[in-house]
């Protein structure tokens, strides 16, 4: 699935990534506009790239909040 790929890419990229839940709705908020952008540039793949990336900071910012709750 391509959204668990991102995922892994981003882990490699990043690593584990513990932020407090502003922080990662500022990341969320910054790739949601990059969706916008490619969506006023008629850039439809780049759109679907993007959302991708977007659906996998939520699964992060997920995986931060489960480890945070379970300290």
């Amino acid at each position: 699935m391509e959204l668990l790929a991102e995922r892994k890419r981003q882990m490699e990229e990043w690593g584990e990534q513990s932020h407090d839940d502003f922080y990662w709705l500022g990341i969320l908020v910054e790739e949601v506009g990059e969706v916008a952008k490619s969506l006023i540039q008629f850039k439809f793949k780049e759109a679907r790239k993007e959302i991708i990336e977007c659906g996998a900071v939520c699964i992060a910012w997920i995986d931060s909040i489960d480890r945070r709750n379970n300290e």
